[in-house]
């Protein structure tokens, strides 16, 4: 049977998985500011934590590495889900415009596939929020957890 790490390894193993959920509600809180800004600050705190606590404890070290490969992959998916909204939001205007649609009819089309889009990264977040905190949760009571959908880069 595993020994269940010490509560010091638990506590940091459970900030590497919050602090970048920190993160992701720093970086929206800019961009609803105003701030167009994407920068994946995800990576950033569960990196610094997990690149300096790794090397004396290994459950930060397996907690680190699974964060930072969740927020990796987060942070490939929204992106992936941004250029596409971007590709299909400016097909279906040119469309629009070349078959010299109404403007009402321009507007009714880019506001449904704005609101579409917005959806799947709101999903992506709620998603992320629920995956993140359970796995913090696992980590702090010494559970392993592996989080679904995630790109191993790290190993």
């Amino acid at each position: 049977m595993r020994e269940k790490p010490k509560q010091q390894m638990r506590i940091w193993a459970m900030w590497c998985h919050l602090s970048a959920l920190l993160a992701w509600i720093v970086l929206f809180f800019l961009v609803f500011l105003g701030v167009p800004l994407y920068l994946p600050l995800n990576l950033l705190a569960p990196l610094l934590i997990w690149r300096f606590k790794k090397a004396r404890y290994p459950w930060i070290d397996f907690q680190g590495k699974e964060s930072l490969n969740f927020q990796i992959s987060l942070t490939f998916y929204t992106l992936i889900v941004i250029i596409i909204s971007l590709i299909v939001i400016l097909t279906s205007f040119s469309v629009a415009l070349t078959t010299n649609g109404a403007v009402n009819q321009i507007n009714i089309t880019l506001d449904g596939l704005v609101i579409t889009f917005l959806s799947l990264i709101l999903l992506i977040l709620l998603l992320q929020s629920y995956l993140v905190t359970f796995a913090a949760i696992k980590a702090f009571r010494g559970q392993h957890y592996r989080y679904p959908l995630t790109i191993r880069i790290l190993r």
